[in-house]
């Protein structure tokens, strides 16, 4: 998990995108399709089409990284598909970086008491 600063906006480009393509030219999808500044320091998560890949483009003023995750079973939960990009939190992130729902997550057992 990369470590998310304070301040810095998560977008999910919604939709499938093509997982081939390099930094440059995933870079060129936010400024032209997304309409976003992609050396704004803001994190841009896309999904391949098999739902098991993502990628993660980030700007942080000194250059730009490029991060991969592949789940070995399950998919990652994506929003509708509709034109854009979604804002998500840093938690939400990381839930859905683990494979978990992002949207609602639910505590699995919280104890009732201390003793």
């Amino acid at each position: 998990m990369i470590p998310i600063p304070n301040g810095v906006r998560v977008w999910i480009a919604t939709g499938h995108t093509d997982m081939r393509p390099g930094m440059q030219s995933l870079a060129l999808t936010v400024q032209e399709s997304l309409k976003r500044d992609p050396h704004a320091s803001d994190l841009y998560i896309f999904r391949g089409r098999r739902d098991d890949l993502v990628k993660i483009l980030w700007h942080d003023r000194l250059g730009m990284s490029r991060y991969a995750k592949r789940l070995g079973r399950g998919k990652f939960l994506w929003p509708a598909a509709s034109a854009g990009a979604v804002s998500i939190s840093a938690a939400q992130t990381a839930y859905m970086l683990e494979g978990i729902d992002w949207r609602n997550p639910q505590l699995s057992w919280r104890p009732q008491s201390a003793g």
